[in-house]
């Protein structure tokens, strides 16, 4: 399950761009190789992050992971709700799993981002 309307990461996170803001999570294929996801932590409102800097954990049953920024930008929103259900990230990554909202500093945030299509040929079947 791979939405043709994102743009992803060589890491496994998504992208939705809506206007100025950019909405950041991991993809389907990031959650199911991590498993129960049990704790999220994540920057601030205000932090300002780079492209391909470590932005964040998400520890599950099987690991801890970090969370790259697809984007360099100011966080304007972060999904607080995943503090008392992380789970959400499993059941609805591309939804209510979101993780953060960037107000993007490049001209063209997308431009080192994957589409759908390039994105699949990255991870296997």
């Amino acid at each position: 399950m791979i939405p043709e309307d994102l743009y992803y990461s060589e890491e496994h996170e998504w992208v939705r761009l809506d206007e100025d803001i950019a909405t950041i999570g991991i993809t389907d294929f990031a959650q199911d190789q991590l498993g129960d996801i049990v704790y999220v932590e994540l920057p601030n409102v205000g932090d300002v992050v780079q492209s391909g800097s470590v932005i964040g954990e998400l520890e599950s049953t099987k690991s801890v992971s970090d969370i790259f920024s697809p984007l360099s930008g100011e966080i304007v929103a972060r999904n607080d709700s995943l503090d008392g259900g992380p789970e959400v990230i499993n059941s609805d990554p591309y939804g209510e799993g979101w993780l953060i909202k960037v107000r993007p500093s490049e001209e063209d945030p997308t431009s080192a981002l994957l589409e759908a299509e390039a994105y699949s040929a990255l991870i296997p079947d």
